[in-house]
Order: structure tokens, then C-alpha cells, then sequence
């Protein structure tokens, strides 16, 4: 099979691979459309140790069924399904909290992922999407799900429900935009997203219709925002997020670009601010996902770009380079 495959930093190879072999309780997937995590451009950028040279990544995907090796799991049956293999028995799964599994492995980091024009993955991970529901839509369901988890989880901790909040959100990736999409379905008023990328900034207020601005140009209102949405993760966002948030405010840190950074603990502490950080989604947020991605809810998804699998080398170098107004680009195996 045909594979994109992680050879060195800054470079995807298209190469030809083994075919996955079938394991008891597993499937092989013929992959329909695989997108572009903001993980996966970490890796290939080489920031990720646990991701290494030589690895197929790709982990947001949906495909068919081709080979089975689990009860209830049909050749031809069209899925998506959860990239976390989770052990199932641990005290997070057992509470249905399975994205903290104590065990869990990962489709592209631990296993070849999904670049690739075909994958295996345990059938416990699968979900099944509409069999008419088209390929490019269901590959959303991880980072809509993303978005999804972290939303939900934000609105248990605000003092007023979400459509009265004025909320920001930093960074008009993939997540950010897919977080303005879900606030709008949700009912949020007054949303404004910060994005130095001015395709991405156009493209956010044509299909979200957010209001933008370029943050090396112009800063935050400070204590302006009850809801604040950190979509980058990085020492300059962080400290954004905590000038922007008024007190009493809530924010969520999602992305991840720094590992480590100081905050402003005095602000955080004399303001109580809820500061949360939250991780990928539960079994259940991406069933919820699928129905709401095939219902409608983010909208009719025409920002997103798609190309051929053969064309990975210059998605991810466009992708680097900016040169995109699509923030999230969907490869076609």
C-alpha cells in the first residue's frame, strides 16, 4: 500500500508500505479521507519525541471496513472512530471517562496512523457514521469533537450561560475555528478570535462570522472577555488568555505549542479565575460529534480544503508556510 510516511523532520515521504496485518479483535480500514492534526505538523516539525521518524501519521480519519476480525463489525460498514486506544478497565474508563485512560496507546504515535491507503485499529475504537455521509465531513469528527469536549466542559464552570458571555478565542486553527462554528450554533453573541494569519482571519469571518483582529498588532481588551478559548498553547497566548479574562472568567487551554510557561498567578488567584485545561474528547462527545457534523452544525464546512494523499508533502509544507486560508486540509487516499 501507499503510505505518507514521517522520514525526518520537516519532510513526508510518500512510500509503499506492508499492508496492515489483521489482529483478533481488530479491522482494516480502506481510508477514505485522513486530516492534518496540528499534532502531526508538531511532529513533523520535529517537537514531539514520542513521534518519530519512520512513523505513518494521522490519526483524524474515516474509512470502510475492508477486513474484520471482530463480532459486529461488517466488511463494508463505514466508520470513524476514537484514535485513543483505551485499555477499557482502568478507573477513567469505567467512569466513562476514557480520554484520561491510565493505559491508553495512540493511532499515529504508538501504531501507523491513518496517511495512508489503508489501516488497522481495534474495532472498540470504531464508530459508525451515515453510510451517505461524505468522507471529508466525518474525517472532522476528531477535532470537532475536540472543540465539542472542551466547550462543554467550559460551561459548567460559568456564572452565566454561555450565549451572555463575551468570549475569545485565540488562535483560528483548526480547533479555534471549529470552537467559533460550535459557539455559534450554540448561540454565543459576541465572539471575537485573534489569528495573525489574514487568510485565516478572512476565512473566520466569512464562515464563522466572528469578529478578528492580527494580536501583533493590537492587544486584547483587558478583563474585556468572561470566556476565554487558548487554541495555540504558548507562553505569548497564555499570558493573552489571563489579560483578557475578567474576574470571574473562564479560561480553556486547549492547545498545547509550549509544554511549560510561567502564568500570571496573582491575577488567577485575587480575580478566581478557572483556569482548565482539557484533553481530546470521550466515546461519547464523538458519537455526539457525528451527528452534529452530518446534521449541520458546523455549517457546511466549504473552508476546509482537501487534496490528494499524493499531494501530502505540499499540504503539509503549504500548511507550514501559511500559504492556506484553510486552516485544516484533508488528504484523500
Amino acid at each position: 500500500m501507499k503510505a505518507l510516511v514521517y522520514t525526518k523532520p520537516l519532510e513526508v515521504q510518500l512510500l509503499e508500505q506492508p499492508d496492515p496485518l489483521l489482529q483478533e479483535g481488530e479491522v482494516v480500514l480502506q481510508i477514505e479521507a485522513v486530516g492534518i492534526c496540528g499534532s502531526d505538523m508538531h511532529a513533523y516539525h520535529g517537537h514531539d519525541p514520542r513521534r518519530k521518524p519512520g512513523l505513518v501519521l494521522g490519526h483524524e480519519f474515516c474509512g470502510k471496513i475492508v477486513q474484520s476480525a471482530a463480532p459486529g463489525f461488517a466488511i463494508g460498514q463505514r466508520v470513524t472512530g476514537n484514535p485513543l486506544i483505551t485499555c477499557g478497565i482502568c478507573d477513567y474508563c469505567v467512569q466513562g471517562r476514557d480520554n484520561l485512560c491510565s493505559n491508553r496507546t495512540m493511532v499515529g504515535m504508538t501504531r501507523p496512523g491513518a496517511f495512508a491507503q489503508l489501516m488497522s485499529i481495534p474495532a472498540a475504537s470504531l464508530i459508525e457514521i451515515p453510510q451517505d455521509m461524505p468522507a471529508r465531513n466525518a474525517a472532522l469528527t476528531e477535532p470537532a469533537a475536540t472543540a465539542l469536549h472542551a466547550i462543554n466542559m467550559s460551561m459548567r464552570a460559568m456564572a452565566r450561560p454561555l450565549p451572555e458571555n463575551r468570549t475569545l478565542i485565540i488562535g483560528g486553527g483548526a480547533i479555534g475555528m471549529l470552537s467559533a462554528l460550535l459557539l455559534k450554533a450554540y448561540g454565543s453573541r459576541h465572539t471575537v478570535l485573534a489569528e495573525v494569519n489574514p487568510l485565516r482571519r478572512a476565512s473566520a469571518q466569512t464562515h464563522a462570522q466572528v469578529s478578528t483582529y492580527d494580536p501583533r498588532e493590537e492587544q486584547p481588551q483587558e478583563n474585556g472577555f468572561d470566556y476565554v478559548i487558548d487554541a495555540v498553547g504558548s507562553k505569548v497566548t497564555r499570558e493573552a488568555a489571563l489579560k483578557a479574562v475578567k474576574p470571574g472568567g473562564v479560561i480553556m487551554h486547549i492547545g498545547l505549542q509550549d509544554w511549560a510557561s510561567e502564568i500570571d498567578m496573582r491575577k488567577l488567584t485575587l480575580a478566581e479565575i478557572t483556569l482548565m485545561g482539557t484533553y481530546t474528547y470521550t466515546t461519547a462527545d464523538l458519537r455526539a460529534t457525528v451527528a452534529m457534523l452530518n446534521d449541520g452544525v458546523f455549517g457546511d464546512l466549504s473552508w476546509v480544503s482537501s487534496m490528494p494523499l499524493a499531494q501530502g508533502a505540499r499540504a503539509f509544507a503549504d500548511l507550514d508556510s501559511g500559504a492556506l486560508a484553510s486552516s485544516k486540509v484533508v488528504l484523500l487516499p
